[in-house]
């Protein structure tokens, strides 16, 4: 991932006197319907992308805006407070709000399941995990100081473990339009951890329309073993065009495949989806030393109508299936893990094309 970019433009301190005029990060609870009393951030970075972290779920991002246009899908039921410790089977789905970012995990990601005696459910505990706030810093233009952050914890676990503690912290820098995330994985308790890792990035209309293109450079793409999948992904062209919403995708139908994008000697690599009629793209920049595969979930049925890309240091095929297959992950007692990843949005002519080469 790069490093943070410095403001592109400095800002005239002799026009303003409050920074909240030109960005910064105001905290609130929603006051109604299925979400009332979550608590939320919301980000606005001067740049035209303004997002929301939802700190009682997860310290996840659900809706993300440049200049007014949605760039994430969000669920017909939208944020629901936690649940903790009522997940079981299926559930997660009732309480997924869509959003540019549910993360998945810590212990498991993937279908629910047994594995070794453990009843697991669909994609983990995080989303349902409410955070502690650490710092929430503001941007001070007059002090020379564009970054703004917020920063949480939130721990996961039971007596005997596993337990893992989870430092997140989430910047931007005024005038810009990127998301630096960083997430600290650390293993309090006395066992080993089996971990998984799975970054969600949902995008929805008007980002998500037909023309629009993914964008990645894959070394290999491994459609999941499923007749729809198969079929999709059989011709990667046709598999990387956003169609219009189709039929055959009304209830739970759904294509989806592993991507294995090629990277830099340092790791890094970037997947995209590019709407060049809108003249907007939204750009994943990751390190797959970190995530080694990449999901690409394709799910276009009327209204819901959403496909995201997915690093990942796991499969969504089950945690069993992971261990038997030698690509279950651990985080040993007092080791830390930490991942980096940074969500752009690119508008520019020549940063839009430099994505669509990534198709070749």
């Amino acid at each position: 991932m790069s490093k943070p970019a410095k403001s592109p433009a400095p800002f005239d301190t002799a026009k303003f006197i409050n920074p909240a005029q030109v960005g910064g990060i105001e905290s609130y609870r929603i006051g109604d319907g299925a979400g009332r009393g979550v608590r939320a951030l919301c980000v606005n970075t001067g740049g035209g992308l303004r997002y929301r972290i939802l700190v009682d779920r997860g310290f996840d991002i659900d809706q993300a805006l440049f200049k007014e246009q949605s760039l994430a899908f969000l669920t017909h039921k939208g944020v629901t407070p936690p649940a903790q410790g009522i997940e079981r089977g299926i559930d997660w789905l009732h309480m997924f709000p869509g959003g540019l970012l549910t993360t998945c995990g810590p212990f498991n990601a993937g279908p629910p399941g047994d594995d070794n005696g453990e009843a697991l459910p669909l994609h983990g505990v995080h989303s349902n995990t409410p955070a502690t706030i650490e710092s929430i810093v503001q941007p001070d233009p007059h002090a020379g100081r564009h970054e703004m952050s917020a920063v949480a914890r939130l721990r996961y676990g039971k007596l005997f473990g596993p337990c893992l503690d989870l430092k997140r912290t989430i910047r931007s820098v005024l005038g810009t339009n990127h998301i630096d995330i960083a997430d600290e994985f650390f293993n309090a308790g006395n066992t080993p951890a089996p971990h998984a890792w799975l970054l969600h990035i949902n995008f929805g209309y008007p980002l998500v329309d037909a023309g629009a293109e993914l964008c990645y450079d894959a070394a290999r793409v491994e459609p999941r073993n499923e007749p729809g999948s198969i079929a999709r992904f059989k011709n990667l062209a046709a598999a990387r065009k956003v169609p219009d919403a189709l039929e055959e995708h009304r209830g739970g139908t759904e294509t989806f495949a592993y991507l294995w994008p090629r990277a830099a000697k340092d790791g890094s690599a970037t997947v995209a989806i590019v709407n060049r009629k809108r003249g907007m793209a939204v750009a994943i920049h990751y390190n797959t030393k970190e995530f080694p595969r990449c999901g690409n979930w394709q799910h276009f049925g009327p209204g819901e109508y959403v496909t995201a890309l997915e690093p990942m240091n796991c499969t969504v095929d089950g945690r069993w299936k992971d261990r038997a297959a030698g690509n279950l992950d651990f985080i040993k007692p007092g080791e830390r893990k930490t991942y980096q990843y940074r969500i752009e949005v690119v508008t520019e002519k020549a940063g839009l094309e430099a994505l669509r080469k990534l198709n070749g």
